[in-house]
């Protein structure tokens, strides 16, 4: 077995509204600095360490996990799971 880093990262889908991005950059603007920003989308990112035999298992491990206790909102939210050697 080996153990691996996995970070899952929850964002809105594409279309849904992201209030928190949408304040971070108004801030930007309206302070007049980093007027080559045109767009922040925020997100959630969950970190875990995992014990399998190979990165495809763990990735499956973790969208299991994340599915089971209905970490996100499928109708609204994306989620990409990456799987790094610890």
């Amino acid at each position: 077995m080996t153990i691996f880093n996995v970070h899952v990262t929850i964002e809105n889908k594409p279309g849904i509204s992201d209030p928190e991005g949408e304040t971070i950059l108004n801030d930007l603007v309206l302070k007049g600095t980093h007027s080559t920003i045109t767009g922040i989308k925020t997100a959630k990112m969950l970190k875990f360490t995992i014990k399998e035999k190979d990165k495809t298992s763990a990735k499956n491990k973790i969208q299991e996990i994340c599915d089971e206790l209905r970490i996100y909102n499928p109708m609204v939210s994306k989620v990409t799971i990456d799987v790094f050697d610890s």
